[in-house]
């Protein structure tokens, strides 16, 4: 019977008749071969991860390109989620599944509605998202226009928002490097800079950038002496150093572990966070360890400095320590650093170092490099005094205090306490406790509070003990999920969570890998837009990527998981900008999320957005419900991309898109 509409992208030069006849044929085989092996292994168990979204469905456009059409076997019968408005029970059972590949029956199990006692990012943060009516344009409808901003090429709309940045009271803390969202998110299109090229592969990439691609040299001024980065015709070279680490920062790296063995890169220690991190350096070594490091500094004076990270493959986001919370969970990060960050750690109360205590792992360790540490300056030896009394106070152990004679530097290394003991036994509460009732997990558009959380003391409470070594932790289910509640697709939490990884292993596996024409070569900086348990990032472990594991604040909180299993991500709402510049990710995942989306808000602005943040030629994978992937590709068409696959069985659809370099002639109107 009819198995579905599917279309590849499968262009020849023009032969003869007889051999243009014979190659149709074979790409033709080939391409159902080809969607035959994606359906048996990965489109029947997708995950259906959202309660039914009941929408008329409505044909494909026709593609430009000549779609590979055929019949194939009752064996791949779609990806088996159901849309009624009844959902059916956690689990089903297909019917016996004929592998083209093989010719064996299987049986997959199938995922359905996300289920279980979770909460969001949105109620803990108690932000209430606005309903906003659905519009739905024509392709011919889109009339596109480059965004008439000041920054350009590097425009991010929530940090460039200059007349709400005009309107801010002060800015004593930060708060013109914080997120400011237009009230109407853009729909005008990024420009590409001048001479762009398609960024230089990984590792390579690590010591050379195209210059045009950042055409940025400020930073060459100011920190070339450090080796920071230096300009040699036309590459930006990062020779691996940094305010501290001008020798290099794979030295700095083994002098920390040096001073402390139980850092255990890579083992104990696998997921870092870098506070004012410059061009990432830092994080881009600690690869070496088999360390994955989140990053962040804001878009300042430092011109382009995340810019440069992500360009040279390494994670980064913009974020500065000003009023609010950080996007992430409490108690995930294993260790916490910061070089010359210009982070005033001991003012007002130490907020900004308490909300470094909120993120730290219990028994985490913070190492701290800064003049304060070494140098005997009036100045630095008031800042020493007074995070000495800081950190005292905070029951965090100063561990070692070490000089490195090579690069003349000193560091500090704190460990955070892993019992509410040191706490009860304080004879003044000063930073006091935080109340009962505030959610250390609270991220989203939350105030800076100057209190510490207590501990917890239950051993079967996340943080209560430290993860599995890595690498046993990415696939070991936490040891805090419990079987007596229902994980987010409805089964047990552990088997919820195991499923999940299962699942994508075999996605990854038998269709990412060989079944999209994906050069995996070409791909380092991959986006997952709705991560769940990030068994996708999971999947990806054996390749030289890295996965950007994004939870939206309306979806199952499952971010402290992700992390427990040695990945990183953050919250986000993806009714408003992503902290990240134009062009820097190869490959965006959106599974089941843009029919989530498009009940809160707008879909035209959210796809507007990938366009800005994914690279030319960079990929989009969408998994979602026919209307919903059908008005997805209508809009990228109307920008230009090359559909590589569309695949459409009953309600479900998936789709993988390519961005070109177009850009429109016209410039949008200067508000």
């Amino acid at each position: 019977m009819p198995f579905g509409h599917t279309r590849l992208d499968v262009r020849r030069p023009p032969q003869s008749s007889y051999l243009c006849c014979s190659t149709t044929t074979v790409a033709v085989f080939v391409a159902l071969c080809l969607v035959a092996v994606w359906m048996a292994s990965s489109m029947l168990v997708t995950p259906a991860e959202f309660p039914p979204f009941q929408s008329k469905v409505r044909p494909l456009r026709p593609h430009d390109s000549p779609p590979a059409t055929g019949s194939l076997t009752s064996a791949d019968q779609g990806d088996g989620i159901t849309t009624h408005d009844d959902p059916p029970p956690a689990t089903q059972q297909l019917p016996p599944v004929t592998d083209s590949m093989d010719g064996e029956n299987q049986q997959q199990e199938l995922f359905t509605t996300e289920r279980g006692p979770w909460s969001t990012k949105a109620e803990q943060s108690n932000k209430d998202a606005k309903e906003q009516t659905l519009t739905s344009s024509s392709p011919l409808s889109f009339r596109w226009a480059l965004c008439n901003v000041d920054a350009g090429a590097d425009y991010i709309p929530c940090l460039d928002n200059v007349a709400a940045i005009k309107k801010l009271r002060s800015t004593k803390h930060y708060e013109h490097r914080e997120r400011h969202c237009p009230e109407k998110s853009p729909t005008c299109l990024v420009p590409l800079p001048e001479g762009y090229r398609n960024p230089i592969r990984w590792p390579k990439s690590r010591d050379q950038i195209w210059y045009n691609n950042v055409p940025h040299t400020k930073l060459v001024e100011y920190k070339g002496h450090q080796n920071w980065v230096k300009v040699s015709g036309e590459y930006l070279t990062f020779p691996g150093g940094g305010t501290q680490f001008k020798h290099g920062a794979l030295r700095y790296i083994d002098f920390i572990q040096e001073a402390k063995k139980d850092v255990a890169w890579g083992k104990r220690s696998r997921v870092v966070l870098d506070v004012g991190c410059g061009v990432a350096s830092f994080g881009g070594y600690l690869f070496d360890r088999d360390v994955i490091t989140m990053s962040f500094a804001p878009k300042d004076e430092h011109e382009a400095q995340v810019q440069f990270a992500l360009e040279r493959g390494i994670p980064a986001i913009s974020a500065v320590m000003g009023t609010k919370r950080l996007p992430f969970p409490s108690r995930v990060f294993d260790v916490v650093h910061c070089a010359r960050c210009r982070v005033p750690w001991h003012i007002e109360g130490g907020k900004l170092l308490l909300e470094l205590d909120r993120l730290l792992r219990p028994g985490g360790y913070f190492v701290w490099s800064a003049t304060p540490v070494y140098q005997k300056l009036p100045e630095d030896v008031e800042i020493w005094q007074a995070m000495s009394a800081l950190t005292s106070s905070m029951c965090w152990k100063m561990v070692n205090k070490v000089k490195d004679r090579v690069n003349r530097v000193g560091i500090a290394i704190y460990r955070k306490p892993t019992d509410n003991s040191c706490y009860e036994a304080r004879s003044e509460t000063n930073p006091p406790l935080c109340g009962e009732y505030d959610d250390p997990d609270a991220a989203w558009n939350i105030s800076l509070g100057a209190c510490m959380h207590k501990l917890p003391v239950d051993p079967t409470v996340r943080g209560s003990q430290w993860p599995e070594l890595w690498p046993l932790r990415l696939e070991k289910p936490p040891y805090w999920l419990r079987g007596s509640e229902a994980g987010v697709y409805g089964k047990p939490a552990p088997e919820d969570f195991q499923a999940d990884y299962e699942h994508w292993k075999r996605v990854v596996s038998n269709s990412y890998m060989n079944g999209l024409g994906i050069d995996w070569s070409t791909v380092r900086n991959v986006m997952d837009m709705k991560a769940v348990y990030a068994g996708f990032a999971a999947a990806l472990r054996d390749l030289k990527v890295w996965v950007m594991n994004v939870v939206p604040i309306d979806s199952p909180d499952t971010l402290p998981i992700i992390y427990e299993r040695g990945l990183f991500g953050l919250y986000h709402d993806w009714c408003e900008s992503f902290s990240t510049y134009p062009r820097t990710y190869d490959l965006v995942h959106a599974n089941h999320l843009f029919s989530k989306v498009k009940k809160r808000c707008e879909l035209l602005p959210v796809i507007v957005e990938v366009d800005r943040v994914l690279r030319p030629q960079g990929r989009l994978i969408v998994r979602d419900n026919i209307e919903t992937t059908s008005e997805v590709e209508n809009i990228l068409k109307s920008l230009h991309w090359e559909v590589r696959m569309s695949y459409f069985q009953e309600k479900e659809g998936l789709l993988l898109v390519q961005k070109t370099t177009w850009r429109p002639n016209e410039t949008e109107a200067k508000l």
